[in-house]
């Protein structure tokens, strides 16, 4: 019996190493061949995508990025947060679904292709204003998918997340293909995305919502970057001027040429920040003066592509609030010669005044 155990927890490490290191260009290929299938319905569609390929992995990998790449978010029914097309059949008819509707077909098209999947409910966060700021309702819907028998076996999926991103005003959809949410990193998938169930929390994440939302923005960047667990690991930095902050980023990617600092708000970005860096011990390090004051984000890129935003709280210290007041009032003549010996004149005769009677 024990032999057993050791065997099938090996087969799900192995598995769980495979989908990280896993090559699925073949998969993306064939599929793209097959294209939008637009004059096809739901069971053709699932049965074209799966029919050929053996294994459930590639089956799953071929539905993954068939949505991704033919369904888009509806704008409309995100902000609404109206669920009444999310049916399977009706996402396939309107080509575009919430993420409701992307993780019902996601896991009708398995179930046709005879994989095991689930529908999970939860939350996330897709801007730095979002933090610390827990939504009165569950805001998005994903998928866990099981190719074995054990619990390393069962795999995180996000198509919707996978297909592209809203603006801010959740009005305008971007299509922009993310491999990385497909059988994604477990760990970093936590800091991404907390279940309303928190059975369906695969590995170690946040202990409470309160605690997911006061995380910093994981972005889509950070899945092909093999992000780890980032330092600060508060969202929110609130700081002094001139403060320092030191940044530590454990990461399973390849060689890191550069990394930039981008502030400013969505239209109005600020020009880059090129800052110096080293790594040790696969952990980017590096850190940054801030000596802005105001309320603003932060977005990290590595190597171009965005993985991690914070919100900044920066206030000027008090001292160098005083010292500002003087200079100003110096460069004003409020200190000159004549107007400094007047007031000291009239405070002796105040207090020569008070202390005589």
């Amino acid at each position: 019996m024990t032999k057993f155990i050791l065997i099938v927890f090996c087969m799900g490490w192995l598995y769980a190493l495979q989908a990280q290191q896993k090559n699925y260009n073949p998969v993306d290929s064939r599929v793209q061949q097959a294209g939008a299938m637009a004059d096809k319905n739901l069971a053709v569609i699932a049965a074209t995508l799966t029919g050929s390929f053996t294994s459930k992995e590639e089956k799953a990998r071929a539905i993954y990025y068939w949505i991704a790449n033919y369904i888009a978010l509806d704008p409309k029914g995100v902000k609404t947060n109206d669920q009444k097309n999310s049916d399977p059949v009706k996402v396939i008819e309107l080509r575009k679904a919430t993420s409701l509707g992307f993780s019902l077909l996601f896991q009708e098209m398995c179930s046709q292709a005879n994989i095991r999947c689930l529908s999970v409910d939860g939350y996330v966060k897709n801007f730095p204003e979002e933090i610390n700021d827990i939504p009165d309702e569950i805001n998005h819907s994903w998928n866990v998918v099981q190719l074995g028998l054990s619990p390393e076996e069962w795999y995180y999926v996000d198509a919707a997340k996978g297909s592209g991103y809203l603006d801010k005003k959740r009005s305008v959809f971007t299509k922009k293909f993310t491999s990385g949410y497909f059988f994604a990193n477990k760990i970093l998938f936590n800091l991404d995305h907390y279940p309303d169930n928190k059975a369906w929390q695969l590995e170690d994440g946040p202990g409470s919502l309160k605690e997911f939302y006061a995380l910093p923005v994981i972005e889509a960047g950070a899945y092909d970057l093999g992000l780890q667990k980032p330092k600060p690991s508060a969202g929110l930095l609130k700081l002094k001027t001139n403060a320092t902050v030191q940044f530590s980023i454990p990461y399973k990617g390849n060689k890191i040429d550069s990394i930039e600092l981008v502030t400013g708000k969505e239209k109005k970005l600020n020009k880059p920040i090129p800052v110096d860096f080293k790594i040790s011990d696969n952990t980017i390090l590096f850190s940054y003066i801030f000596k802005t004051e105001a309320e603003y984000p932060l977005l990290i890129r590595v190597d171009g592509k965005e993985i991690l935003s914070y919100l900044l709280e920066v206030n000027e210290q008090k001292m160098y609030t005083f010292i500002k007041i003087l200079c100003s009032l110096f460069s004003r003549g409020f200190f000159s010669v004549y107007f400094f010996k007047c007031r000291i004149y009239r405070l002796c005769q105040f207090i020569v005044s008070r202390f005589s009677h």
